[in-house]
């Protein structure tokens, strides 16, 4: 894989990095990749190379980088402890602001043909939804078990944008119950699509986590492949 690291200026100063992966000829849409609570870990490096074999030029950037820059964290009890630690003390509408700088950042690589989605996992699925939100930001959605949209529901009028959503059957961060009130919001809105994955888990597309399911993770892929190529194409 052809990949670097590119630092990018956040609104009111400082800097943050940003992993960088390219397709194979080297230019294409681009994919704004938001990261679990585990940081830019080599899971969500491997899931870049894996989107950017797809066709896209593929940017995840560093979300924790105000609290510690650089965090990679395992899926082991220290993982978990620290990831939710950081979870909790990150400002949202700052996080947001950095990644619609991230956005405008992978719109202007040379790369980059200059249409781009966002594709978000857990929390990274709830910032995804947010930066949909804010006007040209992102030109599609993707959100991976976006735990949070249901107490975000404010923001519906604000996506003007086509929008993914996908959820676990046994989600106990998500009940069936906030996906159903999501459901609900956008009933009128045939642009926003969401999806119910029976007999998994939280996590399903994670292949460093016991609840990884590999069928369900191939056929969301699938849906989410689709989905882009048809909206950035």
């Amino acid at each position: 894989m052809q990949s670097r690291q590119i630092s990018i200026a956040a609104q009111g100063g400082g800097q943050f990095d940003a992993y960088v992966s390219l397709p194979p000829i080297g230019k294409g849409p681009g994919l704004l990749l938001i990261q679990e609570i585990f940081g830019v870990n080599q899971h969500i490096r491997d899931v870049a190379d894996q989107y950017a074999m797809d066709g896209f030029v593929v940017l995840a950037p560093d979300v924790f980088w105000r609290q510690e820059p650089n965090v990679d964290l395992g899926y082991d009890e220290a993982g978990f402890k620290k990831g939710f630690g950081l979870l909790q003390g990150m400002d949202f509408a700052v996080a947001e602001q950095d990644l619609c700088a991230a956005a405008a950042a992978l719109r202007s690589l040379p790369e980059s043909n200059g249409r781009l989605a966002s594709l978000g996992f857990c929390m990274g699925g709830f910032l995804s939804y947010l930066v949909a939100s804010n006007a040209g930001a992102v030109d599609a959605a993707v959100c991976y078990y976006g735990g949070g949209i249901q107490n975000a529901l404010d923001r519906v009028s604000r996506i003007k944008t086509p929008v993914l959503m996908h959820f676990a059957e046994q989600d106990a961060y998500i009940p069936m119950q906030a996906v159903e009130q999501i459901r609900q919001a956008f009933v009128d809105r045939p642009e926003v699509a969401i999806h119910t994955h029976a007999n998994v888990d939280h996590g399903f597309n994670c292949w460093g986590r016991p609840m990884y399911n590999q069928r369900t993770a191939a056929l969301a892929r699938g849906i989410s492949l689709q989905f882009l190529a048809n909206r950035l194409g």
